[in-house]
């Protein structure tokens, strides 16, 4: 699909930031972040499950890992398929073994078409984060306001109906936003969302309806994009999982917490020869002292109040 002459056109584009979502800071001149017990890295794991139609439209663009052949492609189809019937399984006995919380982002239809899923989710240690409606459901500059605010709306209803929970994170679909989409979620009652990464640590971000935290998923360690994009081995996605964490810890004992993000793909990481390397990497991540994992939501409640805490 083409785009139309004018969807480059920028009018925030000149010297200095581009927008007034919130003001430049360099992370490493910012007072220390402190975690709950001492702990030095906050270990967020992310599962993600993810459902892509048959009959993609690609509008205005493709989601990555979308389906690329003719129309019925179930040779993709199945295969991105395969995370929701046997890949979550696998990464929920690792996480189960290892006593570890997670924060899981899947699309609404996936409470619709799979209820049972959701009541196997629900049994284990896991905030459920919202991934928008499904993988060809794309927020963008250009999309009518009412019908993105429909579209959150739905998906988020969707989730809470379904899980009973207040769902009060978001990943959006291809981490794709809109110039509303931050103002849209706030007002939908979303205190944070993944898919500005540009950080170690949440931030505050402006909206009309109050502040929204950006909460800092990795992107460069992704697991889709290191394994499938970048076309890597997982062995050395799993060396780039300890790079980033020897860092963020040497870091945390001069500059205060950090949050090590670990993104899973159920249907990258829940493959058999993969899952080992899930395994490893949280072994080698929770072999070290001061490491604190938690869901995305007690993570950013443990930041905001020691932000309080310090303006008190």
């Amino acid at each position: 699909m083409s785009l139309s002459n004018d969807y480059l056109n920028y009018p925030w584009r000149r010297h200095g930031m581009d927008h007034e979502r919130y003001a430049w800071s360099d992370l490493f001149e910012r007072k220390p972040v402190q975690w709950p017990g001492g702990a030095r890295i906050a270990l967020w794991v992310t599962p993600i499950l993810q459902w892509f139609p048959l009959d993609m439209k690609g509008k205005p663009f493709r989601a990555p890992g979308g389906l690329t052949m003719p129309f019925p492609d179930f040779r993709h189809y199945t295969n991105r398929d395969y995370g929701n019937r046997v890949g979550i399984f696998r990464i929920l006995k690792v996480l189960d073994d290892l006593t570890l919380p997670s924060s899981i982002a899947l699309n609404a239809i996936i409470a619709q078409r799979y209820p049972g899923l959701i009541e196997e989710l629900l049994k284990h240690d896991a905030e459920i984060i919202a991934h928008g409606q499904d993988m060809d459901s794309i927020h963008y500059t250009g999309m009518p306001r009412d019908e993105e605010d429909a579209l959150i709306r739905g998906a988020l209803e969707t989730l809470r109906k379904a899980t009973g929970q207040e769902v009060t994170g978001w990943l959006s679909p291809g981490r794709a936003q809109s110039a509303d989409t931050p103002d849209l979620l706030a007002a939908n009652g979303v205190a944070y969302s993944c898919d500005w990464a540009n950080d170690d640590l949440p931030y505050a971000m402006k909206t009309a309806r109050g502040t929204h935290y950006a909460m800092p998923m990795a992107y460069e360690t992704d697991d889709r994009v290191v394994m499938l994009e970048l076309h890597q081995s997982e062995d050395e996605w799993a060396r780039q999982i300890k790079d980033r964490f020897d860092v963020l810890y040497r870091e945390s004992a001069e500059y205060g917490g950090r949050v090590m993000s670990l993104p899973l793909h159920a249907w990258v990481s829940g493959v058999p020869y993969r899952i080992g390397k899930v395994r490893e990497v949280l072994e080698y991540i929770l072999g070290h002292s001061g490491v604190w994992a938690a869901s995305g939501a007690d993570i950013l409640s443990a930041y905001v109040a020691g932000q309080e805490n310090e303006h008190a």
